[in-house]
């Protein structure tokens, strides 16, 4: 692995950075990036032979839940094909394993213990104890992977908070001595508390770790006080390390990280619009796309329109006319509606292709915006413009 900073917003307020960053055989990708949410190695509905239709190499970065292997090829079976780069054949990309993965594997505190963590999974309720979840690592063999953490929700109590990062700093220890991966990720928790948060990435940065990955988030705090808990974070923490984030998925909330000093971003954002039929149409690099959007009705700043809608039934124009995705350059919004409607898996197919197109280019505009020394203004437009859609929205209801 490889990573440096490149460049620092000039912007005051804010800690906002470029980056570039090599994983394995994948090429340099520039950060603030994303990691694409997966199934088993896999995104969710673009099969392998369709992953050259996404922006290369900004997609060559996936995530991947170990947890998603305890059912189905055993990991014995897989450590024996040689990993998941060999039984998947995604040789040129980069595989980031975190055990959370904000769709199927969710922590569950309750019923965490010393032990081990506690996640919902399709297997049902499963305790994960370091020895097992380094097993997975061992036979999965990714290019890098986040220790096992104890998360917990903004609302529980300090004592509980104080319990998850002395556990979490336990595991950590226990991952390292069993690593047969080098490149880590030391988990930094601590619920909605600053302390805490801010003790917890102390004690990991006393220890030999790579990265950090920052987890907790998305777990019921508010939009108000993220930005001190990101902070306590990223003020205890070295430059030179990249630091990955889990929870933050909106476009409003990874503004928030890079303003945070976040690189990468693991989010299933694409995934939950995607299975719910909407597409993303917000303007990239201030460019407004009025031919797009001026025939909903809804305002010309809205973040993605819903393609199940009868609206769309006889429109012959694409998703986004300047969108030079495979989907926008071959179908329309009409189609993708009929396939919808049909319940043709291909419809999920097609979406998930220009949402990450138009996701990954969100992202790409960020960097454009910290290289030019004007991503506060950038930030600012873009949520100003997104607050005045929703009022819009509200009025006319």
């Amino acid at each position: 692995m490889k990573f440096s900073v490149k460049t620092w917003s000039k912007s005051n307020g804010t800690t906002a950075r470029t980056g570039v960053f090599q994983l394995g055989n994948c090429p340099q990708i520039e950060t603030p990036a994303l990691l694409l949410s997966t199934r088993k190695g896999l995104p969710h509905f673009i099969s392998p032979d369709l992953l050259p239709s996404l922006p290369l190499p900004d997609s060559s970065l996936l995530h991947v839940s170990p947890l998603h292997f305890m059912e189905g090829i055993s990991s014995k079976t897989i450590s024996s094909i040689g990993g998941l780069h060999k039984m998947l054949g995604l040789h040129d990309f980069g595989f980031a394993a975190v055990a959370r993965d904000s769709i199927q594997c969710l922590p569950e505190c309750s019923s965490t213990n010393k032990i081990g963590a506690s996640f919902e999974t399709p297997c049902g309720r499963l305790l994960i104890k370091p020895a097992d979840y380094m097993g997975l690592i061992s036979s999965l063999r990714p290019n890098l992977w986040a220790t096992l953490a104890d998360e917990v929700p903004a609302w529980v109590s300090k004592k509980r908070n104080q319990t998850s990062v002395d556990r979490t700093v336990k595991w950590l220890d226990e991952c390292i001595a069993l690593s047969p991966v080098e490149l880590l990720l030391g988990a930094i928790v601590g619920g909605s508390d600053i302390e805490e948060r801010r003790r917890c990435a102390q004690e990991v940065v006393k220890r030999n770790v790579s990265g950090y990955w920052i987890g907790g988030f998305g777990f019921g705090e508010s939009t108000d006080e993220r930005p001190a808990l990101l902070s306590a974070v990223i003020g205890s923490l070295p430059k030179d390390g990249p630091r990955l984030i889990s929870g933050l998925g909106l476009p409003e909330e990874v503004l928030q990280g890079v303003a945070a000093g976040i690189d990468l971003f693991d989010s299933s954002y694409i995934y939950h619009l995607t299975i719910g039929g909407f597409a993303l149409t917000f303007p990239l690099h201030n460019k407004i796309y009025v031919s797009d959007l001026k025939k909903t009705g809804m305002g010309i700043y809205q973040t993605k329109i819903n393609l199940k809608a009868t609206v769309y039934r006889k429109d012959a124009t694409p998703i986004v006319e300047s969108c030079c995705c495979y989907t926008c350059q071959n179908h329309t919004k009409a189609y993708i509606n009929h396939l919808l409607n049909v319940h043709e898996m291909l419809a999920q197919i097609l979406l998930e292709i220009h949402n990450t197109h138009h996701y990954l280019g969100f992202f790409r505009s960020i960097r454009e915006a910290i290289k030019e020394g004007r991503f506060e203004q950038f930030r600012e437009m873009f949520i100003e413009k997104r607050r005045n859609h929703l009022a819009e929205v509200a009025v006319s209801a």
